[in-house]
């Protein structure tokens, strides 16, 4: 599959939307809710929110080639706003990385170091495009766990989102 930076730009901007709408319902959300044990994702909705975070923050950090942190613990009750507010910084900062790469860097073998210490390397546009993804299916998951708490409706389809009515 080709990868462009084109792609992954358009794939970021859906994500950072997808997050906001996932994130906005959630901030309504009680710590009950908030905590609530649930058969999939990381078990609840925080910690499912703080997984969507992590990864973002994670993936940044191995396409800049950096030594991952170790994921923070997913038992900390941490705000919504605070999760977004994270989401937030990470956005900043990728969009800098995004808009400094040219096409041809994405067919460069970046290596890094997972939070274990253990080396990696794959093609830079491997990587973005799993970084694109990632969340996807969390926030599928965190939106099923919005419905059972009675958080609200999120939608989240791509098409919902590009797609231009039409006049007839």
């Amino acid at each position: 599959m080709a990868i462009t930076l084109k792609g992954v730009r358009t794939l970021l901007r859906y994500n950072d939307a997808a997050n906001a709408l996932v994130f906005e319902a959630a901030k309504g959300a009680s710590d009950d809710s908030l905590d609530q044990r649930f058969p999939m994702g990381r078990g609840s909705l925080r910690r499912t929110l703080l997984h969507i975070w992590a990864g973002e923050d994670t993936w940044l950090k191995r396409w800049q080639g950096n030594v991952e942190t170790p994921w923070p613990s997913e038992r900390e009750p941490v705000a919504v706003s605070q999760i977004f507010e994270w989401m937030h910084n990470v956005k900043r900062e990728r969009d800098a990385y995004i808009k400094g790469l040219q096409e041809p860097a994405l067919d460069a073998v970046q290596r890094y170091r997972d939070s274990k210490g253990e080396l990696f390397e794959a093609l830079l546009a491997d990587m973005l495009l799993q970084g694109c993804i990632h969340s996807t299916h969390h926030r599928a998951q965190a939106v099923n766990m919005l419905r059972n708490v009675d958080a609200g409706l999120v939608e989240l389809d791509y098409m919902s989102w590009v797609r231009q009515p039409v006049e007839s």
